[in-house]
């Protein structure tokens, strides 16, 4: 449910420009002014996406199966060392090839992709086990 309540606020944020301001406490803060431990008034609604994204997928990412079992735990670590490859890899890349606030972009993206990497791979590595385990 998280993960589904960021995806829907991410589109009405980009597509109506959805906002809200609260007070908040910022241990570091430097957007027109650098300041340390202090509090003020920001539009909230970015970081409580991205709160519901990351949260929801780590939950999802890291919950337990109904049956867990040694194979799966097995086909959890292959998605784990995959999932860390392609995300090094692309990092790689963007450190090298893109620059500015292109850079700034992917690393926004790389807060959520690792788990969405992770997710997918273990989905397509439990597919293909079932799959095999059937045909056999």
């Amino acid at each position: 449910m998280l993960v589904v309540t960021g995806v829907i606020l991410s589109a009405i944020y980009f597509l109506f420009d959805f906002r809200f301001e609260v007070p908040v406490f910022a241990v570091f803060s430097s957007y027109m002014k650098t300041s340390f431990l202090t509090t003020f008034k920001t539009n909230f609604a970015d970081e409580t996406i991205m709160l519901l994204l990351l949260v929801g997928l780590f939950m999802w990412a890291f919950s337990k199966e109904k049956h867990e079992t040694e194979g799966l735990w097995i086909i959890r670590t292959k998605a784990l060392k995959r999932t860390i490859i392609t995300d090094t890899g692309i990092l790689l890349f963007s450190v090298l090839f893109i620059y500015g606030s292109g850079f700034i972009g992917i690393l926004l993206l790389n807060m959520i992709l690792p788990f969405v990497l992770y997710l997918s791979y273990f989905s397509f590595l439990k597919a293909r086990k079932r799959r095999k385990t059937d045909v056999d």
